[in-house]
């Protein structure tokens, strides 16, 4: 027996929870918009429990798993792993991040859903790119030091006040962005684990972006 796929919708549905943050996170099409001190590694990243009031909680995997010059820049590669139950499995997004002056700027971003191939969909992302302040201390309230328990452990942190409105807890051994936590209005991220093996979970080679391709049935 067949059943329509949810690839589709789920695909909406892990973006609508993503985009349920975006006033408070500056979430778009691609990775996330991170508040804290860009300091990319390769293999190394951090897990989060991501929480808002209309969603609930999700898990979200932010690591750097590759290199590649862009244009004579170093860029680096950063994947997105969000679960997501509807769709049986982990939505994998993977963009290319190059430092620009005070900004992260990424492009070329690849998309791959449970049974699925990966799609490239970098034409997909918005004008000017998913762009990240490199380092929330040029344009943010310090706080002060705090040291705080999460999941992950227990973090000395500096605290600072966002534009946003949020408060975030960075910590210089948690690469990428150094986020420890984050309370803004309607959405909490916190940390549950430091990643020190990440690996590219993106298997294939990516196909053009076609939205049928998300429609097709497959065995129950």
């Amino acid at each position: 027996m067949k059943k329509p796929s949810m690839g589709w919708m789920g695909l909406l549905a892990v973006l609508g929870f993503v985009g349920a943050a975006k006033s408070q996170m500056g979430m778009h099409m691609g990775p996330p918009n991170f508040h804290g001190v860009w300091n990319p590694v390769i293999g190394k990243g951090a897990v989060y429990e991501m929480q808002t009031q209309d969603r609930g909680k999700t898990s979200m995997e932010i690591s750097v798993v590759g290199k590649e010059s862009v244009e004579g820049k170093e860029g680096y590669w950063v994947q997105t792993t969000i679960d997501n139950a509807e769709m049986g499995g982990q939505m994998v997004m993977k963009s290319l991040a190059v430092m620009t002056q005070d900004e992260v700027v990424f492009s070329k971003l690849i998309m791959q859903m449970p049974g699925r191939p990966p799609m490239e969909m970098s034409q997909m992302m918005q004008r000017g790119r998913a762009n990240s302040h490199a380092d929330i201390r040029g344009d943010a309230q310090d706080v002060g030091s705090e040291t705080i328990t999460v999941p992950a452990g227990t973090f000395v942190c500096e605290r600072y006040k966002a534009k946003d409105g949020g408060d975030v807890w960075v910590a210089k051994d948690v690469p990428p962005w150094g986020m420890v936590k984050y309370q803004g209005k309607d959405t909490t991220m916190v940390l549950t684990k430091v990643v020190t093996d990440a690996k590219d979970k993106i298997v294939g080679t990516p196909q053009p972006f076609n939205p049928m391709n998300m429609m097709q049935q497959h065995p129950q």
